[in-house]
């Protein structure tokens, strides 16, 4: 018997009210998983309602005492680590291990958060007045709410839930319909932990029905998307009705620059790992990569070799394989047409090219030369195992390819001159940057993108002060 899930609001598991549900699909096998409840706007303003009676008490609490909850929730992920391991290569076809990686992350990540509780701070402020002393407090937004992607769908949670109930905010979450039941078991250890109810609400459903319901939501004071452009968009569109703050990471095209004096066997392994983690379905992936002439033609041959290396299959049944399928046949399907379509704009397929069997969404790590700046495949996010790469006469050649781009998430950059490095650094308009290294960022740095890449960030310091407000008092003695 299939199992059903249930939303988890104030506290509890609701009975599915609608009776509309949506299947889960393992991508590997294309077999039905579980099914969760379709649910619409009414349910995402009960969780709502939830959060906003919760916040003032949850925001009375002290921090420290916050701090104990979000560390409690880190203990229950451990004891539940190879539940949430099998569940997340199953519905997103995730490598045992980077799903592993994913829970053990998200543990620390509580943890890391909930040491804030004692650092975080306000401000005193030199006054121009006689005996007065101005005061900058940091201050709790009230109800936030979390969209997810599927790609990093455990962490996300912890991404967003973290830093808004360390500040004294509450959350409603709202998982991707592709990858759903990683987040029932979060609300499952929350329920065991007895956090209060309403601080952590959990309504599953499609974006255009709850997602839209918790952005347009009056009783919002924070709205945070990791996803598309185009959902970022709605996001917003959304959110302005009410001038809702509004946080978003998007997509990527991020490039990778090998110089000639790189050392090569370091670049190739950063940049297959950085291409082939989650099936290249990870915003902050190597999209696009330009090579120096001079180390051109010996790039692609290793790469070549390297991407016929790559193991894909079911990650449920091998836990040594580098890669497993795509999340959904439109993944695939659209991943097909890019890769035809750079093909008929004249691209060469160095390696792969096509889908990997008849059954489970698999595509082959696929290598593209003799292509162009102005190719949909250069421009566009790909999101899937294919590479396309174009020679580059000098630094700042390179340079000016990577930044003709619409989004600005992350690029990386492979040298042995430090000179090359910084002289990147400075020109660089991303986000982030990698110096000879694969992308993939810290939980104390900041990941936040410029352009369409996004609104805001997470991560660190500045992450966390996303989720608080500003309160400045003047105060005047007598």
């Amino acid at each position: 018997m299939t199992r059903l899930h249930h939303c988890f609001i104030n506290g509890q598991f609701v009975e599915n009210r609608s009776d509309r549900w949506i299947d889960v699909i393992n991508p590997a096998t294309e077999t039905l998983l579980c099914r969760i409840p379709q649910s619409d706007k009414e349910e995402a303003d009960r969780a709502i309602s939830a959060a906003k009676a919760a916040q003032p008490a949850w925001e009375a609490l002290p921090a420290v005492e916050r701090g104990r909850w979000l560390r409690q929730i880190a203990a229950g992920i451990r004891r539940r680590e190879a539940e949430l391991t099998a569940t997340i290569v199953a519905e997103g076809g995730k490598t045992q291990q980077l799903a592993q990686t994913e829970v053990l992350f998200t543990a620390d990540y509580l943890d890391y958060m909930a040491e804030w509780a004692r650092r975080y701070e306000g401000e005193i402020v030199q006054s121009d007045r006689p005996d007065e002393t101005i005061l900058i407090l940091k201050k709790a937004i009230g109800v936030t709410t979390g969209i997810l992607p599927w790609n990093f769908p455990f962490f996300l949670i912890a991404r967003k839930a973290a830093p808004a109930l360390i500040t004294g905010n509450t959350i409603v979450i709202k998982p991707s319909e592709l990858t759903p039941a990683n987040a029932i078991i979060f609300a499952e250890i929350v329920e065991e932990i007895g956090l209060p109810p309403g601080v952590f609400n959990l309504v599953t459903g499609y974006g255009p029905e709850v997602g839209q319901a918790l952005a347009a939501s009056p009783e919002v004071g924070m709205v945070s998307l990791t996803g598309s452009v185009n959902a970022g968009i709605a996001t917003l569109e959304a959110a302005a009705k009410n001038v809702t703050k509004v946080a978003l990471e998007l997509g990527g095209k991020a490039p990778a620059i090998v110089m000639n004096d790189a050392d090569l066997d370091l670049a190739v392994k950063a940049i297959v790992a950085s291409r082939m983690i989650n099936t290249g379905q990870v915003c902050n992936c190597t999209e696009r990569l330009y090579v120096q002439e001079g180390v051109y033609d010996e790039v692609v041959r290793r790469l070549t070799a390297a991407f016929n290396a790559v193991s894909c299959g079911d990650p449920a049944q091998d836990d040594t394989l580098d890669m497993g399928p795509l999340i959904s046949a439109d993944a695939l399907a659209r991943l097909e047409h890019k890769v035809a379509h750079a093909v008929e704009q004249g691209a060469t397929v160095a390696a792969g090219g096509k889908r990997k069997g008849d059954r489970g969404f698999f595509f082959e790590p696929t290598l593209l030369t003799n292509v162009r700046q102005d190719m949909a495949i250069v421009r566009e996010e790909t999101f899937g195992p294919v590479l396309p790469v174009i020679p580059f006469a000098t630094l700042d050649d390179a340079i000016a390819l990577a930044n003709d781009s619409e989004y600005g998430l992350t690029s990386s950059i492979f040298t042995e001159n430090l000179n090359t490095a910084m002289q990147a650094m400075k020109k660089l308009r991303f986000g982030e940057t990698y110096v000879n290294r694969e992308n993939f960022e810290a939980m104390q740095g900041f990941h936040a993108g410029w352009r369409k890449s996004g609104i805001g960030g997470a991560d660190g310091r500045h992450g966390l002060e996303e989720y608080l407000q500003t309160h400045v008092v003047y105060l005047q003695a007598r």
